[in-house]
Order: structure tokens, then C-alpha cells, then sequence
């Protein structure tokens, strides 16, 4: 007579071939795919299963048998990478008086959203917007004061360009601003004039002379927006970032430390209101598992402050820690133009752009936050200020080593010497690149660069053949990763023309710097940046197959899931 514990068995065995002698748990199983694991032999595998956030197995079609519980999802032959990992990008809100001009083809869309905010506020109102671009304008110019006037006339108007180095205001704006026929150009910056000397509108690099005027939005007011573009990122494959703008606490971050209208971009007054590590905590602790995972910069607040501040690079989690004492800029940018170059800009006999503060005040933020246990990644554009930055960290260096500091400089936008460059190899200082500059840029950097240096223009390849270590991110222009990839294979900006064909990566070689190396930058390497078992489970499918399409469909693929801690947080309809 058979017992209860035997009949059970041999239910068991009768249903072997249905359940696999071998069945693992698993929540999700992506298969029938293009996986790119970007592991050290860029191996390609077709399936990948997660559990608990991460990953659990990365190999064929066998893991539906390995894991025949889990969420199953089809990628029909769709290509599956690491998440991209932004290593310097800026979170935008929007407070209630600010347009989006970054959505405008024209000037015309640029007045009509002005025409609309002041009618939606009434006379007297600031209006703010960020993100014009003139190369994506139908016009081909910048907008003027005249233009501004036109839509708002009672209203004072300030709209920053993207990149933050310059800004256009209207005649009101500018009167408030005490900004007339004969104020001079402030330090640092320029009031660009038309004929008789009469102020265009545009300013650049010290655009806080009129962006200082705005009612500053609260941290409550901007939250919502703040949520919003966070999650936008995930549409975009980015599944982690380094936020390239935070305070070390709600004070403004001038305070005590280097001036803010000359150290911080022409934001601070404007978007930045909750640019704090105290709220973007709070964010982080409410939803975090719905955003991308982010590490913060920390504005150089001066030394008794930072000495002050109870932490340092690495404190928090795997979802929002601190990162390095950065961007702080020790220069400006070309759409300024103010980056700090060896040789004149072209047109511009004497002048080489300007710095926003000494060598010796850049040696003490070096010196302090490296005493205090800080990473650094410090704004440098121009060869002379890259060189500069570079010479004081390896001398940092040189006096007290340090085994792993993964210091970097943010951009690295122009060229350096050959000594630069070995130096910087030889002292493990990164590159923390924008490839995508090329893009958005191209008419800036012809505008102002000749010669090899233009040629050159943001770097890739030829650094490295000198050991300098690169990894990948944006600056906001544009955002998206897709156009850095294009451009480190292509070396093209959006007119088609082609810079320094020497310069270009392959595909998995850009792949990989806005993955895997892009990890190195948080000490993350040993946990993302690259699909195998262990990781976690941070992850972009994509409808194209970047590694074989030919480089004029690269920016038109599309993103079509993006997974975060085996979470599928954006997926397209």
C-alpha cells in the first residue's frame, strides 16, 4: 500500500517533463534578443534573467527552460545594452513664470511663448526660459532684445541659452539690470553691442547680472518638474547619472566660497532652486526606484564650509550618493566664448577666453578637497585650462598620492599638449567627455577655433592612444546618448562635415565609454556598466542594432524599454 509521501512523489515524477528537473526562480526573463553584455570580449548573447534587482544569468534560449517562472518578455531581435550612464548632465524644472524655448524651431515660437507667459502673468512679471539654441532656429541668429520686446514689452524677459554660457534679455530686463550704453563689459563676461555701442540683449558668461533680478522659485514649486525630468531620462536609456550641479545644503552656494556669478552658469538664479543635497534626498528617499540612479557633484562652497559638511565622495547608496567637488568651473565654455585657450581666438586678435578664478584659488579647492577625502572633476574647456587643471592635480598627486582617486576633469573640450596628456595618464586623471558638443556646437568651434585645434575639437581617440582614460556624458547638449555614439563614430556635427577622422571610436568602443568606463568615475564598475551575472539589472532595448546599422540611422533609433534594478521603468507605446 502506497503512502501519502509516495503518491505525492510519483505526481511528481509524472509531471517531469512539464517542470524542469532544474527550474530556477527568476522575476523577469528578457530572451530572443541582441545582448550586449560589453564584458571584456563584448560577448553577445540572446537572453538575460534577473532577480531581486539584479542579474542573474546571461547566456541563450535555454534560460526559458533554466527559469520557466519568470516574467517572460520577447525582444524580437531587438538590441539590449548596459544602461548609459551620464557622467555630467543637469536637471532642469520649470517654475511657473519660465518658458521652454528649447522646444522652439524659430524665433517666432520663441515670442509666441513669451507673448503667452506674459499674458498668463500680467505686466511687471519676470519670464525665464532656458535652452535656445540658434543653429536649431529656423532664423540661424539669436533672438535680440528687439525680438523679446516685441512679445513682452511690459514684462521683463531673460532666456538662457543652452549650456547656460550666455543669455538674451529685453529692454526692460536690461534697464532693471542697470545695463545701458555705458556700462562696461563685467568680469569675466561680455555685453555683446550692436551699432552706437547699444547693448543687443545678449550676455554672456555673466548673465547673473540680470538673472540675480528673479524671484527665486522655491524647492516646493520646482519639485513635481524636478520629478518629471528625472523620469525623462529613463526614455532616453539612461539609467544612472552624474548630476553635474548640487549644493551642499540650501544656502546659496556662493556663500563663503567662490563668487556665484562668476563659478556657477547663468542657472543658479534661474532653474537650480532646488539644486540642493538635502532635496534631492528627499526626492530620492520618496521615488527613488522610479528614477534613474544618480550621483551628485558637489559645488565648491570654500574651504571652512566643505571642512564643515559631515561627508564625502561615496556617502549614500546605490541609488543617490555624493560624488566628486565639481563642475566649479575654472573656465568658460565656447558658446560664451570664454573657455581658456593658448592661442587667440580666431578672429580675435588678444584674446584666449578668461578664467573665473586664480590658479591659486584653484590650487586651494584641489588641496582641501583632496585633504578631506573628496573626488574631483573641475570644469575645464579651453587647452590652457585643461593643461593648467591637470598640472595642479598631478602636483596634488605627486605630493600626496593616492591609491584610487579617479579624478577627472569635466569636458576636456579642446586638445592638450602631448605632455598634458602622459601626464595625465601617468597620474590617472580621466576625461569626463561630451562627444556630442561636436553636434550642437559645430558653428561655435568655427567660429571661434581654427587649424588643429578645431580639427580636434573634443578628443577621443587620439587621448587615449596616450593612455588618457575617457568615459562619456552629455552637458544637456543634447542629452541624449545616441548622439554622443554618433558622433565618437562618425566625427560629424548636424551639417554632415566631418573633424579629425582620427578621432572616431568604433561603435563598441563608444559603447563601452558611455557604459563601463562611464561606472569607473562612481566606483561602480564592479556593479553596472555591463550585463553579467552579479550586476545589477540596469538595462536599455533599443529597435536598431547599433553595432551593424549604417551611421546615418544611429539617431533615429529609438529607445523601446529601459530596466533599472529589474524594473521596468519606461517603456515605449
Amino acid at each position: 500500500m502506497r503512502t501519502a509521501p509516495m503518491l505525492l512523489l510519483a505526481g511528481c515524477i509524472a509531471m517531469g517533463a512539464s517542470v524542469p528537473v532544474h527550474a530556477e526562480p527568476a522575476d523577469l526573463l528578457l530572451h530572443n534578443g541582441k545582448v550586449a553584455t560589453v564584458d571584456k570580449d563584448f560577448s553577445i548573447r540572446s537572453a538575460v534573467a534577473i532577480r531581486d534587482g539584479k542579474i542573474i544569468a546571461v547566456g541563450d534560449e535555454k534560460l526559458l527552460q533554466r527559469f520557466p517562472s519568470a516574467q517572460k518578455i520577447d525582444l524580437h531581435g531587438q538590441l539590449v545594452l548596459p544602461g548609459f550612464i551620464d557622467t555630467h548632465l543637469h536637471v532642469y524644472g520649470l517654475a511657473h513664470r519660465q518658458v521652454t524655448p528649447a522646444k522652439a524651431k524659430s524665433i517666432a515660437e520663441i515670442q509666441a511663448m513669451v507673448a503667452q507667459k506674459a499674458k498668463e502673468l500680467g505686466p511687471g512679471e519676470w519670464i525665464t526660459g532656458y535652452g535656445w539654441d540658434e543653429a536649431l532656429l529656423a532664423e540661424k541668429r539669436v533672438p535680440t532684445r528687439e525680438d523679446l520686446d516685441a512679445a513682452a514689452p511690459d514684462n521683463p524677459v531673460v532666456l538662457t541659452r543652452a549650456g547656460a554660457h550666455s543669455s538674451v534679455s529685453n529692454s526692460l530686463a536690461l534697464k532693471l539690470a542697470h545695463i545701458d550704453l555705458s556700462t562696461p563689459d563685467p568680469e569675466g563676461g561680455v555685453i555683446e553691442r550692436g551699432p552706437g555701442n547699444v547693448p543687443t540683449g545678449l550676455i554672456r558668461e555673466r548673465s547673473d547680472l540680470v538673472t540675480s533680478l528673479v524671484p527665486p522659485a522655491t524647492p516646493q514649486e520646482m519639485r513635481p518638474s524636478y520629478i518629471e525630468s528625472l523620469k525623462a531620462l529613463l526614455a532616453l536609456g539612461i539609467t544612472s547619472f552624474m548630476e553635474a550641479f548640487t549644493s551642499i545644503d540650501d544656502e546659496p552656494v556662493g556663500k563663503g566660497g567662490i563668487d556665484a556669478s562668476q563659478a556657477l552658469d547663468a542657472q543658479s538664479a534661474l532653474q537650480r532652486g532646488l539644486h540642493s543635497w538635502a532635496e534631492f534626498r528627499s526626492i530620492y528617499n520618496d521615488v527613488g526606484d522610479q528614477l534613474p540612479r544618480m550621483t551628485a557633484y558637489i559645488a565648491w562652497p570654500g574651504a571652512e564650509r566643505l571642512k564643515a559638511f559631515p561627508y564625502h565622495t561615496g556617502y549614500g547608496d546605490d541609488r543617490l550618493k555624493l560624488g566628486p567637488i565639481g563642475e566649479s568651473p575654472y573656465d568658460g565654455g565656447f558658446t560664451g566664448p570664454t573657455a581658456y585657450t593658448k592661442q587667440d581666438y580666431k578672429g580675435l586678435p588678444g584674446f584666449h577666453g578668461t578664467t573665473f578664478y586664480s590658479e591659486a584659488q584653484a590650487r586651494e579647492i584641489v588641496e582641501v578637497s583632496s585633504a578631506l577625502g573628496w573626488q574631483l572633476g573641475i570644469h575645464a574647456i579651453g587647452d590652457r585650462a585643461i593643461e593648467t587643471m591637470a598640472d595642479i592635480y598631478a602636483q596634488e598627486l605627486d605630493v600626496r598620492p593616492k591609491k584610487d582617486h579617479r579624478w577627472f576633469l569635466s569636458h576636456f573640450t579642446m586638445i592638450p599638449s602631448v605632455d598634458t596628456m602622459k601626464s595625465m595618464a601617468a597620474h590617472d586623471i580621466w576625461a569626463a567627455a561630451q562627444p556630442n558638443f561636436l553636434y550642437n556646437l559645430e558653428g561655435r568651434y568655427e567660429a571661434t577655433l581654427d587649424g588643429y585645434r578645431l580639427q580636434h575639437n573634443n578628443p577621443v581617440n587620439v587621448p587615449m592612444g596616450y593612455g588618457v582614460k575617457i568615459a562619456f556624458g552629455s552637458d544637456n547638449l543634447p542629452i541624449g546618448p545616441l548622439y554622443g555614439l554618433y558622433v565618437a563614430v562618425t566625427r560629424q556635427g548636424s551639417s554632415g562635415k566631418k573633424f579629425a577622422a582620427e578621432e572616431a571610436v568604433t561603435m563598441q568602443e563608444a559603447i563601452r565609454l558611455y557604459t563601463e568606463k562611464a561606472a569607473y568615475l562612481t566606483w561602480d564598475e564592479k556593479k553596472k556598466g555591463t550585463l553579467e551575472a552579479g550586476k545589477l539589472a540596469d538595462m536599455v532595448v533599443l529597435d536598431k542594432d547599433l553595432l551593424t546599422i549604417p551611421t546615418d540611422e544611429i539617431l533615429s533609433t529609438k529607445v523601446t524599454m529601459t530596466v533599472v534594478g529589474g524594473k521596468i521603468v519606461y517603456r515605449a507605446q
